[in-house]
């Protein structure tokens, strides 16, 4: 079992790196990235000799497929997604390989979808989306749907903070996401609703407690409707521990300055450079996720809530860990591009028991409404 993680020196793929090492039976894995000197430092650090290094440049096809070749499964965590995730899967796929991804990126997913029946007449598995949201959240999605016989509505709250990541890629995501339009699916379809907007405050598993949330630019509203039929309403709303970098976001978009690729690469460089000189939250340092499925059993509407508090980079890094370890097994077995709460792709339960076995903690709530 050999497995590539692309982007694997960042916070999210090495965090992927190190849980395969650690946990799985793989026999190689191989960090791919532009910067060959942070990949050894790594390996060095990590101290096993199934990790190797390898060069790639992510902007040509050929390399991406070249380093590709020759695994049983290629692992993206490379950002930002709306600029990498769709070279990748096509890189995938001429590689002949299977590919699973942390993207997080709502126009980066609907993006590669379209490459479904490509994927499928080759007998390839993309699952894209299995990180901490969108996949981790799928996940329990899934879990809460199977429990009730109809669902009605499945709300999904995510919460981080400036002091849990620093990455450049997490920076740009969240430029990327408070700008313009994002997906949001009510009333049984799919519309585009202003990001930053639908204020509410989200309640999560301490220590974070209670967080301001806003609609943002994910990929759960257009997934998740699309695997789990009847369902009315999804929607997902997410923010920061540090409130102040709300309105610093909003303000950045309203200027402009996030209106291009190339403008959210230099404002997220200056971003980097500045963040470390802003307040953050020490005890509210970690990220969480939330998923609200409300439906009916038994006669009776019944809310069922499922949360986990953590690290960003194990709520990321582990599950694309655990995806890629069950793709390269053949514990998957739908063919195409597909979401992790898709039929034939990850069964909840053992899931969230590899969770359990890294000391990632799930709480659930069940109640009459």
């Amino acid at each position: 079992m050999k497995i590539v993680v692309l982007g694997g020196t960042g916070d999210m793929g090495s965090a992927a790196v190190q849980d395969l090492l650690q946990f799985t039976d793989v026999q190689q894995v191989t960090i791919a990235a532009r910067n060959t000197a942070a990949a050894e430092k790594l390996a060095t650090r990590l101290g096993d000799p199934r990790a190797v290094v390898q060069k790639v440049e992510a902007t040509s096809h050929e390399d991406l497929v070249r380093v590709m070749q020759g695994h049983d499964v290629a692992a993206g965590a490379l950002g930002p997604f709306y600029r990498f995730e769709k070279p990748l899967v096509e890189a995938a796929l001429s590689a002949g390989v299977d590919y699973v991804s942390i993207c997080d990126d709502h126009d980066a997913m609907q993006a590669v979808l379209p490459l479904d029946r490509a994927a499928a007449e080759k007998g390839r598995k993309i699952l894209v989306g299995l990180g901490w949201t969108p996949g981790i959240t799928n996940i329990f999605a899934r879990k809460g749907y199977d429990e009730l016989e109809e669902v009605e509505t499945i709300r999904v709250y995510w919460a981080g903070s400036a002091g849990d990541s620093e990455g450049l890629a997490v920076i740009l995501h969240t430029l990327h996401i408070f700008t313009g339009k994002v997906a949001s699916f009510q009333d049984r379809q799919l519309i585009d609703v202003k990001a930053g907007s639908g204020k509410e405050t989200a309640l999560f598993p301490e220590p974070l407690g209670k967080i301001t949330v806003f609609h943002l630019g994910h990929p759960e509203p257009i997934t998740l409707p699309r695997n789990l039929p009847g369902v009315r309403e999804v929607t997902l709303k997410g923010g920061l521990a540090e409130n102040y970098l709300h309105s610093l976001a909003k303000m950045m978009v309203t200027l402009g300055l996030t209106s291009t690729a190339n403008r959210k690469e230099k404002l997220g460089m200056l971003m980097k450079k500045l963040l470390p000189l802003f307040p953050v939250d020490k005890n509210r340092s970690l990220s969480g996720a939330k998923v609200e499925i409300t439906g009916k059993r038994n006669g009776k509407k019944v809310r069922i809530t499922y949360a986990t508090v953590d690290q960003m980079r194990r709520l990321t890094g582990i599950p694309l860990s655990i995806g890629a370890c069950l793709l390269a097994k053949g514990k998957i077995k739908r063919c195409g591009v597909f979401g992790p709460e898709a039929e034939g792709a990850i069964d909840p339960d053992p899931f969230l028991q590899e969770l359990a076995r890294r000391d990632i903690k799930v709480h659930r709530l069940e109640t009459e409404v």
